[in-house]
């Protein structure tokens, strides 16, 4: 029987799982762990994380520690006396002594379909390559990286045009719901405990950097478009232009090609060059360059990559407010065959 719940989470996504427990009648929330408050911005001023702030206009007690694993804080979640300890993004690793204090487990909510993208971002991750489908997994922790016992998953299906940003709000949903479910099965004793395998079938979803946004037009537009989806509404995909930063926030993919051979077979056409010269040109000249510029019209802007064009939506100049493409070219005349990404 679950009476007592301590929880720990830090980010926005553990958010809609600690307001849950809040306003669940089942269960007393008795103390919040969260990451201390951290400096934020020019002016560096102290900022508490959104579980804080949450918790605080709930009335609950909020603990900071900077290193959970010391003897201190041990001591104080045992005075606490928790039937289970909630884990959502928490943001530390969780000592052995912990995981085994609470009668029915530490219970992580992991926005994955485990064993898939173990790690801590596995959101993104999922968007970035090219999932039909996601989904929250809760667990009871062991010592390793999101490798312990399953108790209950919800599937999610991505839409063509889910971001990061997108599919995390519905996750975030998703496992609020689900953490009352699982606590209620554990109370009445009715929770199950699948074992996951030892391999995870898909990459460590690694936690992102400024550095992973950087767009490589090597890449095929299909990629390129699922980064820049995936990384929006943060780090955002970026790329160079002019000796600048340039965010990209949107764009479509295609599997066209302008330039190069095309471009020479479509003027031969025209002059009244045979088809076979036209296929002769084709076959002996080379692909545009990826980042290069392929076609600019007064709404659009497409470039090469290593397979097929990107079609540039909406994006965002060094210093400057998000735009939509056309906005962005009557600012920046781009010519055709100038390079994006050139350092």
């Amino acid at each position: 029987m679950i009476q007592n719940v301590v929880f720990m989470g830090t980010p926005d996504f553990a958010v809609d799982t600690l307001q849950a427990l809040i306003d669940s009648p089942k269960y007393e929330l008795r103390a919040v762990f969260t990451q201390p408050d951290k400096e934020r911005g020019r002016g560096k001023a102290l900022q508490m994380p959104p579980v804080k702030e949450t918790a605080l206009a709930a009335g609950i007690p909020v603990y900071q520690p900077e290193r959970i694993r010391e003897q201190q804080w041990l001591d104080v979640l045992k005075e606490l006396r928790p039937d289970v300890i909630v884990v959502v993004a928490f943001g530390q690793i969780i000592p052995e002594e912990i995981l085994k204090l609470p009668p029915g487990g530490c219970v992580n909510v992991h926005a994955s379909l485990l064993p898939k993208y173990r790690g801590a971002a596995p959101i993104q991750w999922a968007v970035i390559n090219g999932e039909h489908e996601s989904g929250v997994t809760t667990m009871r922790m062991d010592t390793g990286l999101d490798t312990g016992d399953m108790i209950l998953k919800e599937t999610v299906t991505l839409a063509p045009d889910e971001t990061g940003g997108s599919l995390f709000d519905r996750l975030s949903a998703v496992g609020a719901s689900l953490l009352i479910r699982t606590l209620d099965a554990i109370s009445d004793g009715t929770a199950q405990y699948e074992k996951q395998p030892q391999e995870s079938p898909t990459p460590y979803a690694a936690m992102l950097k400024k550095k992973d946004g950087r767009v490589n037009w090597t890449k095929s537009a299909e990629e390129i478009e699922r980064l820049i989806r995936g990384l929006n509404p943060w780090p955002s995909a970026y790329t160079s232009y002019r000796g600048k930063t340039l965010k990209l926030w949107a764009a479509e993919a295609s599997e066209e090609f302008f330039g190069g051979a095309d471009a020479h077979v479509q003027r031969e056409s025209e002059t009244g060059v045979s088809a076979i010269r036209a296929a002769e040109i084709q076959a002996g000249v080379e692909e545009e360059m990826p980042g290069t510029v392929a076609a600019i019209t007064k709404t659009s802007l497409k470039i090469h990559t290593g397979k097929g064009l990107l079609s540039i939506l909406e994006l965002q100049p060094e210093g400057k407010k998000r735009m939509p493409v056309d906005a962005f070219l009557r600012g920046y005349p781009v010519e055709p065959g100038e390079m994006f990404g050139a350092e």
